[in-house]
């Protein structure tokens, strides 16, 4: 086997004569590059609206009226704009497609800087929103089962992530992105269902007598690290930008139609949807239950029994369909990496093994760090806030290289400062919280 680097990190693969079309031709991000711009629109609204909106509310109750519809409706806005600029980037270079984030990293840091810079942080952000919605899968099913059967014998949580994780099992072997579309599909329309579910129910309990808009927590540290998890909780709801190029590389482009144009058709009317779902659900759902909302507001609802208890299906099948639009990416750098690097055959069985053993590692972490409200908020900080915030902007300006104080410029930096703040201060209050959690958790219960 000889594999041979090109420029712009680009790499090519000979075998006996055999290009790396072949192997770009079995991996899952570039084996069918028949796409629509609504599969774009499909896989974004997807990967874009899981578990993180059911955290909003909670998020509110932590950062506050002023302060919490602010930054919402400004991380909206940012993140539209830099999702916006990758999908200008992907063929910001003639002739040549950035099918993966890594591979844009690359192009402007530099070979060994640019993967380094941007693996890891994708890695963390898909492997964490796995292992979010594995714990959001199974607390809904479980949720579900209590609501329908309020007297049958009481079952773990470990249980039904593992009833979770077995679809999971199945769907993994799916062979590509365009594959999963179907799955994805429904996904979309069960977050449609279960955000207005969330609001609607939450304004027919009505405002509670009871219901307070004060500070969540009781001392002044409290309130302080309880902003910074609030902000991370933030960031998490919108991680779409780790899929971006791996979605827009199944939509075929040529010269007189690029990809960019339907990825960018099927992008905006996805963050209409988003924007349709969160704001809603985080508004009412905090202006309902005030500062005692639960960190997953299903959990506040009760009733009317059969419409949470449909609700909590809905997140199920959602959450489904999202483990594996954002499954499908990492899958795509463990067979590369198992093909180009180890030398190992590409097959059927590579991808039982590798996709299953990915999928029992999510499930075990799962279950046992059922921690949700925090999970969201130290994923959101550390790796969510660097790759949809702000990388994009530092990206742009190594290779669009806009005027210096033009408003291109100005905007970037700004949405870097913003963007790294959040990296910094938001998994400050999410750790203390997962430390205070600790004391009072038994593992794997």
């Amino acid at each position: 086997m000889e594999v041979v680097k090109k420029e712009n990190g680009e790499t090519v693969k000979k075998e006996n004569g055999e290009s790396d079309k072949s192997i770009n031709d079995w991996l899952p991000i570039t084996a069918n590059r028949e796409g629509k711009w609504w599969y774009a629109a499909i896989h974004n609204v997807t990967g874009m609206v899981g578990a993180g909106i059911l955290g909003l509310p909670y998020a509110m109750s932590q950062l506050g009226w002023g302060p919490g519809v602010t930054i919402l409706l400004l991380s909206w806005a940012i993140t539209l704009y830099t999702l916006w600029q990758m999908i200008e980037m992907h063929e910001v270079v003639p002739g040549k497609r950035f099918d993966r984030y890594h591979e844009l990293g690359q192009y402007a840091f530099g070979e060994k800087l640019g993967l380094w810079l941007v693996v890891p942080q994708q890695f963390m952000v898909q492997a964490g929103c796995d292992i979010v919605y594995m714990v959001t899968g199974g607390t809904s099913l479980m949720k579900f089962y209590n609501m329908v059967s309020p007297n049958g014998p009481r079952i773990k949580l470990t249980y039904f992530i593992m009833i979770y994780a077995s679809v999971q099992f199945f769907l993994s072997n799916l062979p590509n992105f365009n594959s999963i579309a179907g799955v994805s599909s429904a996904a979309a329309i069960m977050s449609l269902c279960y955000s207005a579910i969330a609001w609607i129910a939450s304004t027919i309990k009505g405002i509670q007598p009871d219901t307070s808009y004060g500070p969540r927590y009781h001392t002044s540290a409290g309130q302080i690290f309880g902003f910074l998890s609030g902000l991370g909780t933030v960031a998490f709801a919108f991680s779409g930008h780790n899929i971006v190029l791996e979605i827009q590389a199944t939509i075929p482009s040529t010269p007189q139609k690029p990809s960019k144009i339907a990825m960018w058709k099927g992008s905006l009317l996805a963050y209409i949807i988003v924007g349709l779902c969160y704001f809603p659900v985080a508004f009412v759902g905090y202006l309902v239950f005030g500062r005692l909302v639960e960190d997953n507001v299903m959990m506040s609802l009760e009733k009317p029994i059969w419409l949470i208890a449909v609700a909590n299906l809905f997140v199920v099948i959602h959450v489904i369909g999202s483990y594996q639009v954002f499954a499908m990416p990492i899958f795509d750098m463990l067979e590369s990496f198992l093909v180009l690097k180890m030398k190992c055959k590409p097959g059927r069985m590579l991808r039982l093994i590798t996709r299953s053993t990915y999928v029992g590692i999510t499930m075990f972490i799962g279950i046992a760090f059922p921690f949700f409200g925090s999970l969201l908020s130290v994923l959101g900080g550390i790796a969510f806030a660097p790759t949809s915030f702000y990388l994009p902007c530092i990206i742009w300006l190594i290779i669009c290289k806009p005027k210096k104080y033009s408003a291109s410029w100005f905007f970037n930096w700004a949405f870097i400062i913003f963007g790294a703040s959040l990296t910094i201060l938001a998994p400050i209050g999410a750790i203390r919280d997962i430390i205070a959690q600790c004391d009072t958790y038994k593992f794997f219960s």
